[in-house]
């Protein structure tokens, strides 16, 4: 019972320290600001972590974990390939929704922290995320779903630089759920902004 109660003690410090990473930036955050925030004494929180950097640490891995396993579901599954790169949108919003901070903190501060040994699987997981795009476009393509004419590397870059990026206005419970934002985007995306062909 104490080892369940203490678990759930770290999962805590992890949700305050990944909200303040987020809000101030993991550099301008210091290991009081998030003692503060728990209400504990800075020599408590190394009870539990040895540096902020260990937590910020955990709160990647475990959010890219649970990420890129659902990319590869989508990649296994038996979708068609314009399903898969909506069911890809879909769970880019369902992410931001569900673990705004740990996005938030990704798009901040992953070059600052990849300049360290520690955090060089921030690059991999960078290339990693990209090869999953390449792919579910290449499927597209091969299947007829996206024009012959498009550059690959130019979508993959406006997917990524306009469906992250959302987390910095997106808020949970607002006007718009994350289901409304992915219908709105994948229209724009797959169907275009003007009415009729203008062709």
């Amino acid at each position: 019972m104490p080892e369940q109660s203490t678990e759930s003690r770290r999962d805590e410090l992890l949700r305050i320290a990944a909200g303040l990473f987020a809000e101030k930036g993991f550099k301008n955050t210091t290991v009081r600001d998030i003692a503060d925030a728990a209400g504990i004494l800075s020599g408590s929180l190394y009870h539990h972590f040895d540096s902020k950097e260990s937590m910020v640490d955990e709160i990647l891995v475990s959010f890219q974990t649970e990420l890129f396993g659902k990319y590869d579901e989508i990649l296994a599954s038996d979708l068609d390939a314009r399903s898969k790169i909506e069911r890809a949108v879909r769970l880019s919003f369902e992410t931001i929704d569900a673990r705004g901070p740990e996005v938030a903190i990704f798009q901040n501060d992953a070059d600052h922290l990849g300049k360290f040994e520690r955090f060089s699987y921030l690059a991999e997981r960078n290339n990693q995320s990209r090869e999953v795009w390449m792919t579910l476009l290449r499927e597209g393509l091969a299947a007829g779903v996206l024009r012959q004419d498009l550059d690959l590397q130019l979508v993959y870059r406006f997917i990524r630089d306009t469906v992250w990026v959302a987390v910095r206005w997106y808020r949970p419970g607002g006007d718009l759920s994350h289901d409304d934002v992915a219908d709105q985007y994948l229209h724009i995306l797959l169907e275009g902004i003007t009415v009729g062909n203008s062709s």
